[in-house]
């Protein structure tokens, strides 16, 4: 309960975008926007970073533009938001899943009758055969099916909310080990750093109350490069701002 409703409108103004666009509206620079395009062309599994509202849909969007027409992957989502499958033009064979919340009744495992979470619909798609999959917010149980899915195939992408690029491995290793299926931080970190290949990080700089302007930019590109000898992934830096 509240004692003062809210009413809150998520509005997605930029759907229909590239790379190119991005770079455009300065949230990339061209030879990281190469870079990029190159990553996903050669397959390489992305987990893009941020706080809440620094633009990790935005930028999943445009890479998924990447994606050759002709080519079936999944977009698994809690609510609608990146909106691929109303682009047909440019992804006729996307394949669009989305949760659904239980009634108020329980079936026989105690969880609320008709619910569908996104940890099934991941390994639904794991089934039909697609080379990518999209989770577009990592928050919950779908973890590990997403890195079951990102260690087994190629190009897959995913958001995290993460302050920094590196910060997003405790992240991950924090939802692993909440989920209570006796993983360890060691395996939990090993499963990470075998799965993920790039960690893109995306900054909101806000500066509208000194009478500037919002700027959303890619501060951070992290590449892993397997286990490090201290138990935690190796990563390498590879693009960040002067």
């Amino acid at each position: 309960t509240t004692p003062r409703p809210n009413l809150f409108i998520r509005r997605h103004r930029v759907r229909d975008v590239d790379l190119d666009d991005l770079v455009t509206l300065g949230t990339l620079d061209a030879a990281l926007a190469a870079f990029l395009r190159a990553a996903l062309r050669s397959g390489k599994n992305i987990v893009v970073t941020g706080l809440q509202n620094a633009g990790k849909t935005t930028l999943i969007r445009a890479l998924a533009s990447e994606f050759h027409p002709m080519e079936r992957f999944a977009t698994i989502e809690r609510e609608y938001e990146l909106h691929l499958h109303d682009m047909p033009d440019r992804h006729p064979r996307v394949v669009a899943m989305e949760a659904r919340e239980g009634s108020s009744e329980r079936d026989a495992t105690g969880r609320p009758a008709g619910e569908v979470g996104l940890a099934e619909l991941v390994i639904d798609a794991l089934r039909m055969n697609l080379r990518r999959i999209i989770v577009g917010e990592v928050r919950g149980s779908e973890v590990l099916p997403m890195l079951q899915a990102m260690s087994t195939g190629d190009g897959s992408l995913c958001t995290v909310h993460a302050r920094s690029a590196a910060k997003a491995f405790d992240r991950i290793v924090t939802l692993c080990l909440s989920e209570g299926v006796g993983m360890s931080d060691a395996f939990a970190y090993r499963l990470a750093a075998g799965a993920i290949d790039l960690v893109v990080h995306i900054t909101l700089l806000d500066e509208s109350i000194i009478g500037g302007r919002r700027h959303r930019f890619v501060s951070e590109v992290l590449e892993v490069e397997g286990i490090g000898d201290a138990g935690r992934p190796a990563i390498t830096s590879v693009f960040a701002p002067r």
